[in-house]
């Protein structure tokens, strides 16, 4: 039997919390920044937990956890 593989895009990108909620960068902070308002920048920096839906899809691209 094979191994499982892991999603290469998908562990750069994703973090579990200890709970094994799905946590990731949030988008629209990389590039063309001076157009948005500074307020809207700091709201982007850190992470946030990602929608349910989208969590089911990471768990399976990520079957052992964050590798």
């Amino acid at each position: 039997m094979p191994k499982m593989k892991s999603h290469s895009g998908a562990k750069k990108r994703f973090r579990f919390t200890a709970t094994g909620k799905v946590k990731s960068k949030h988008s629209h902070k990389n590039h063309i920044l001076t157009k948005k308002k500074s307020d809207r920048i700091r709201k982007l920096k850190g992470t946030h937990v990602v929608s349910e839906p989208d969590q089911r899809r990471i768990h399976i691209m990520l079957p052992n956890g964050r590798t």
